[in-house]
């Protein structure tokens, strides 16, 4: 036990900094794009590599990645992961979507207060 805690309260596990507020929970659920998994799900891959080429134009354009983005991003790059014929662009995608994992944790934890950096 530390000094800090009293001894009634529980040191923290590795579960509770896997918390993530209510608002946080909300916001990513708000920015859930079913019709976006939708399409993604039908594209070809050469389509899906089209795809990609767009998500990354417009996060160029956008200047950091937006919560929306992060999201229909995971789906595409997870899509192109399963999709790829050559182990470089399986590597590619998959290191872009644990990317985007990421940025989506720093996002749960700025929106619980447990980090001030913004995404």
């Amino acid at each position: 036990m530390n000094d800090n805690d009293t001894p009634n309260s529980p040191e923290l596990t590795e579960e509770d900094h896997k918390v993530i507020s209510f608002q946080a929970f909300k916001e990513i659920r708000a920015a859930e794009d079913l019709d976006y998994q939708a399409y993604i799900a039908g594209l070809s891959k050469l389509e899906l590599l089209e795809e990609m080429v767009r998500f990354q134009e417009e996060r160029t354009k956008e200047g950091k990645l937006t919560l929306p983005m992060m999201i229909r991003g995971r789906h595409l790059f997870r899509a192109l992961e399963l999709s790829a014929e050559t182990k470089e662009l399986q590597i590619l995608t998959k290191a872009y979507r644990r990317h985007l994992d990421y940025e989506m944790a720093t996002f749960k934890r700025a929106s619980n207060g447990t980090d001030g950096e913004s995404v």
